[in-house]
């Protein structure tokens, strides 16, 4: 069965498990890491930032993701969430808002095969989860490291900066989603799209390349 993951230790179980193949894999597997919000999930944009929804209410996804995943999960990729929540971190969202917004993910994506989460707050603050917060790649290789993935032929998919710094450092290949953001790339990804259907072909010509 699936699990949440932070700081490397469980959080609690996933409300559909994942299939057999997705959590067993052999060593080597090959990965498609997400983001979550603005990836997977519909932000909340505000003055051209994005930030994450507040309430379980809001949490909606993104036209196309369903789909996107089965797709990619059927090809053979292992399905990794990778996301900063750092509103926990900083006291204005509860952790628990945040895992029941992954237990409805689940429900509609169950061929996510992990979750890896990082609640540290950043704005330069000392916290043992800083190895972990994007665009550190803490989080893509304690992944690896648990399911014997191949970063080389994986991909992180994201639409922000730090997506891409993370999956640079992680050895990944990169697929940036350019929302329009009043927000500049500080590195340059290897595709750009508009959306994770759009990445699909790119990650399945670079497996068959």
């Amino acid at each position: 069965m699936g699990e949440f993951f932070a700081r490397g230790e469980k959080l609690m179980p996933a409300a559909f498990p994942v299939p057999l193949s997705a959590t067993k894999p052999r060593a080597g597997f090959p990965a498609v890491f997400l983001d979550r919000d603005g990836t997977l999930n519909l932000p909340v944009v505000r003055q051209g930032r994005p930030y994450p929804p507040a309430a379980l209410g809001e949490f909606q996804l993104c036209p196309g993701v369903p789909e996107a995943c089965r797709t990619l999960a059927a090809a053979g990729y292992l399905l990794v969430l990778a996301t900063n929540q750092p509103d926990v971190g900083r006291g204005l969202q509860s952790r628990e808002t945040v895992e029941a917004m992954h237990v409805r993910l689940r429900e509609w994506v169950p061929e996510l095969a992990r979750i890896e989460v990082c609640y540290a707050p950043g704005q330069g603050r000392t916290h043992p989860e800083n190895r972990r917060r994007k665009p550190e790649p803490g989080m893509l290789l304690d992944a690896a490291t648990a399911l014997g993935l191949d970063l080389g032929r994986s991909w992180m998919v994201g639409d922000r900066w730090r997506d891409i710094a993370c999956g640079q450092r992680a050895g990944t290949r990169t697929i940036f989603i350019d929302l329009g953001y009043e927000e500049k790339l500080r590195t340059r990804p290897d595709h750009t799209v508009r959306s994770l259907i759009e990445a699909v072909p790119i990650i399945l010509a670079g497996r068959r390349s």
